[in-house]
């Protein structure tokens, strides 16, 4: 029996958040679903990501609750220069090995 793959959610909460948690509007896990996704559906910039989100907003919320919505694309670019990228790297590498056999059925 082949495994389920894994959600991005599930990953992603491996990834530190270095923000002060006070001052936290967006939880990093949401944010990292809403990039990942963008960026698979062909966003290249951070405004095409908070484009993207919002034009999918409601999909979105199918996965992740995203109460305050999408983060602009300033806020997108501050949280994605504060997070380890070999954290990053890592998490999304699990994610990639355990959709592969999902999309070789």
């Amino acid at each position: 029996m082949l495994e389920k793959p894994l959600a991005l959610s599930e990953v992603f909460v491996s990834i530190p958040d270095p923000r002060q948690s006070s001052k936290v509007t967006y939880d990093l896990v949401e944010v990292l679903v809403v990039v990942v996704c963008a960026v698979i559906c062909g966003a290249d910039t951070l405004v095409e990501i908070e484009l993207w989100g919002k034009e999918k907003l409601d999909w979105l919320r199918r996965y992740v609750p995203l109460p305050h919505g999408i983060p602009s694309h300033d806020t997108l670019g501050r949280i994605l220069a504060m997070i380890d990228p070999e954290a990053f790297g890592s998490a999304f590498q699990r994610w990639a090995v355990s959709v592969v056999p999902a999309l070789e059925r």
